[in-house]
């Protein structure tokens, strides 16, 4: 392979890793605009948001009628860190950590497990669809590493 073909090759995949690492901002993102949908009083929200934060807000909204706003503030509490926890996995999966982008897919499995339990199909599909494209950054991000030049031994 040329060195043109191969830098090309190598952009290729750092877009695919950093694209597989951008959906844990997504789902993030999504997540806390679900917390604000639902706290809201609506009652749709986005599939790709987790599930766990829509248990905490579904909840959230059932004992706020005998806690009163001290509820939805123990659901936002809890929705953040998990968004939070979402946002380092991003950070580091970008970053190159490889067992960061493991975590991450098991984590976002296990919330799409939650679906399960609703039967909710099309948040389990969406569910994997994402698990599908993250696994799709770790593994470009492995065969950068594996393309990687390695250097010279040195002459000692």
């Amino acid at each position: 392979m040329d060195s043109d073909a191969h830098t090309q090759e190598r952009i290729k995949l750092e877009q695919q890793h950093q694209q597989g690492a951008g959906w844990f901002f997504w789902i993030a993102g999504l997540s806390l605009v679900n917390t604000f949908i639902i706290l809201s009083g609506n009652e749709w929200s986005f599939i790709v948001g987790l599930g766990i934060t829509q248990i905490f807000d579904a909840f959230a909204v059932e004992l706020s009628a005998e806690l009163g706003q001290a509820a939805m503030f123990v659901a936002l509490f809890l929705d953040l860190t998990v968004a939070a926890v979402f946002v380092a996995l991003g950070i580091f999966s970008r970053r190159g950590v490889q067992a960061v982008y493991w975590v991450g897919m098991i984590l976002y499995a296990l919330d799409g497990a939650l679906f399960l339990l609703v039967q909710d199909w099309l948040s389990i599909g969406f569910h994997g669809f994402a698990l599908f494209c993250i696994y799709g950054g770790f593994r470009a991000h492995r065969k950068l590493i594996e393309t990687e030049p390695q250097p010279a031994p040195s002459a000692a």
